[in-house]
């Protein structure tokens, strides 16, 4: 069984894995492993957070711009009775 993973197929992956064997020897390659592994997750929880955050941050511009949209309508609908309530009175002056 030949696989390739990244472009490495199995017999590189085994020199490597000897490299690493005689650099470090067989009982640091545990915590070598355990290091990378913490680093990977705090990696991965950064991620998460920053995504969380965008999306967070969308959501409230949403909210404001379905807010201000409101407002807007509000105003307008105000107008439209004040030129309704003060219409006759500017053509009698």
């Amino acid at each position: 069984m030949n696989t390739v993973f990244l472009f490495i197929s199995g017999p590189e992956i085994m020199v490597i894995m000897l490299i690493v064997v005689m650099l470090f020897g067989a009982d640091k390659i545990p915590e070598i492993a355990r290091g990378l592994g913490k680093g990977i997750r705090q990696v991965k929880d950064a991620t998460n957070d920053i995504k969380r955050e965008i999306q967070d941050s969308s959501e409230k511009i949403d909210v404001q711009k379905a807010v201000s949209k409101d407002v807007s309508k509000e105003i307008n609908d105000v107008k439209d009775v004040i030129d309704e309530v003060t219409g006759p009175i500017k053509r009698s002056m």
